[in-house]
């Protein structure tokens, strides 16, 4: 490859992620519209466990090769940049409203999940058990808001309109935009690996920077697309919905493959950072009273910055 043609999937791969997460959202709000409910509940599930799979992938395959901080570090950084750097461009574009049940319900959930991962961490080692506790929670969790959802579409008015909207076509959709996301996003990371590497930058300061950010590419091109729409309930759920996946499901399985073992920082500092993160994320909401104000978008912002100063100055590659 030159950079003639990583320049190109550089570009090619962005266009692709930002139509494809247009027709992505398109899909799930007609999902929405059709059975009734509120577009938080496809955003938490449908639309987060789709933009999610880079992650799953990732962490399932670090810890195939027994790398369990390599495993483990693929969801406190989503977990970080979705909510600090997706959040926090997404607010500065465009101040993002938040569901009074996702301020009450879904972000408390998400800290809690997170917190739960607290005294796994202790013996340095998340074991085959403790990972397949992982998942059952997360099961239980995706049966419940399946429950909700149902019984939110029994009590939901549903116009005749929205009754005979073709389901097939928004699941099409659906499907189409998270592949679309994958292949923009995989062929946006490959051009930004390369010219990274060209510019003169280490392999540890590509892997915690471009390619961060790149594995949380169809978070931010989703979340972009939903708040430009005016879709907010999408651009939350999604964020919200994507971190609850990468603790349970992705640390869960990539767990049950093979024990993950870890170190101090994992265990210590860089998992309290992701807390600070996801309380900071939470206290926005609270304080603009239910608003991601653009303010709130650019302290967001600046807190991932010096989470990225601070990752980067650890590893002696500044």
């Amino acid at each position: 490859m030159n950079l003639f043609w990583a320049v190109t999937l550089l570009v090619a791969g962005v266009a692709i992620l930002w139509k494809c997460a247009d027709v992505l959202v398109a899909g799930a709000v007609g999902l929405a519209r059709k059975f009734g409910v509120s577009p938080v509940v496809i955003g938490l599930t449908i639309v987060a466990m789709g933009t999610s799979a880079p992650e799953v992938a990732a962490s399932i395959a670090a810890g195939l090769r027994n790398m369990g901080e390599t495993a483990l570090g693929n969801v406190y950084g989503s977990n970080i940049a979705n909510l600090a750097l997706v959040g926090g461009l997404s607010a500065v574009l465009t101040p993002l409203t938040v569901a009074r049940r996702t301020l009450c319900r879904e972000i408390p959930v998400m800290l809690v999940v997170a917190l739960l991962l607290w005294p796994l961490l202790q013996d340095l080692c998340i074991s085959r058990l403790e990972a397949a506790g992982m998942l059952l929670v997360f099961g239980l969790l995706i049966l419940i808001t399946i429950r909700l959802a149902h019984a939110e579409s029994r009590t939901a008015e549903i116009s005749e309109e929205d009754r005979g909207r073709p389901l097939g076509r928004n699941v099409v959709f659906v499907l189409l935009g998270l592949a679309g996301l994958a292949v923009g996003a995989d062929l946006a990371l490959r051009g930004a690996v390369y010219i990274g590497a060209r510019v003169g930058l280490s392999q540890a300061v590509i892997g915690l920077t471009i390619v961060a950010v790149g594995t949380s590419l169809p978070e931010l091109a989703t979340s972009f697309v939903a708040a430009l729409r005016g879709h907010h309930d999408i651009s939350i759920g999604n964020l919200v919905g994507s971190n609850i996946f990468n603790t349970l499901l992705v640390t869960g399985a990539a767990g049950v493959v093979r024990p993950l073992a870890i170190g101090s920082r994992l265990a210590g500092p860089d998992f309290w950072i992701m807390i600070a993160i996801t309380v900071l994320f939470a206290v926005a909401a609270v304080i603009g009273r239910r608003v991601l104000t653009r303010p709130a978008g650019l302290i967001l912002l600046l807190a991932y910055a010096a989470f990225m100063v601070y990752a980067v100055a650890l590893t002696g590659a500044v």
